[in-house]
């Protein structure tokens, strides 16, 4: 059961109830008994940079402008210091326009794309590793009593998961304090939201740990090197690509985080282990999501 103190840190958290993201649906459980659930919303959201199409994604439909400038951000779309103009979303036709003062044409780099293993089908546009290189992430320290802290907060937070499942969560942490909580169908778009939100609101990435409940695959990484943020951790496991890029640009990885147990695959030495597991409780199940051991 989620406290004050669990919900106080948090700039944004998940909101369950928010229209528009569940839907009441009737059904037959295995003993033919009627059941109403919710299930999550799935609708497209289309993206503009100025006046060319960029790609329609399949997402809950909440934060469409964060999602459009991370998204953008993340492929390289928007450069470091681009003068942004506006952000403008018609709900009605399920298109958000980002505009900037200077001229962006990205033709090659649209006829290049990677269909990636993200959930809701992630795509990533021209060369994956575009970005990286010379890429040297901060050697930021992160004690183990966050990771635990953190892991138990976001645990006991309500969430859209807690309520209808079928979906991936992120959250921005600094230190053991959790400060943006996103949701999506696909863990590439909550991602992209919380970098469009750091991109909006001037938040850099020194001293930041990004927390995901799906797998720390190449695109993880990638998005999560490219926002500057030196800690990724998560409930599920790796890919072997994933930890390969994690050890080349500096990135602490660590996964399998469940109750008291993880797994640190990159960045071992940056990792200040200042809490003694054996005073950790282990996860109920209740806790466990699709992949956790993946």
């Amino acid at each position: 059961m989620a406290t004050h103190d669990d919900l106080k840190d948090y700039l944004i958290a998940p909101d369950p109830g928010r229209a528009k993201l569940t839907r009441g649906v009737s059904g037959h459980d295995q003993d033919g008994v009627a059941q109403q659930i919710s299930v999550v919303e799935e609708r497209p959201l289309t993206i503009f940079l100025n006046a060319q199409e960029i790609v329609t994604a399949m997402t809950i439909g909440d934060y469409p402008e964060y999602l459009a400038l991370g998204f953008l951000r993340n492929q390289g779309m928007l450069a470091d210091g681009e003068d942004i103009t506006g952000v403008e979303y018609d709900d009605d036709l399920e298109v958000v326009v980002v505009r900037t003062a200077s001229k962006t044409t990205f033709e090659e780099k649209l006829k290049k794309k990677t269909r990636t293993s993200g959930c809701a089908v992630g795509t990533v546009f021209g060369d994956m590793m575009e970005g990286l290189e010379g890429l040297e992430l901060p050697a930021d320290q992160v004690r183990t009593s966050w990771l635990y802290a953190l892991s138990a907060k976001i645990n006991r937070t309500p969430s859209l998961y807690l309520e209808a499942g079928a979906i991936h969560g992120t959250v921005l942490c600094e230190e053991d304090r959790p400060l943006v909580y996103m949701e999506d169908v696909g863990r590439h778009n909550a991602v992209d939201k919380i970098a469009g939100w750091m991109l909006s609101e001037g938040v850099p990435a020194d001293g930041k740990i990004l927390y995901t409940t799906g797998r720390l695959t190449s695109e993880m990484v990638i998005k999560t090197a490219m926002m500057g943020i030196p800690v990724l951790a998560s409930r599920s496991g790796f890919t072997a690509w994933g930890v390969e890029i994690a050890r080349e640009v500096g990135l602490t990885l660590i996964g399998r985080m469940r109750g008291k147990r993880f797994i640190c695959l990159s960045g071992e030495d940056r990792l200040v282990r200042d809490a003694d597991p054996s005073q950790i409780a282990d996860e109920g199940r209740k806790h466990g999501r699709k992949g956790a051991d993946a």
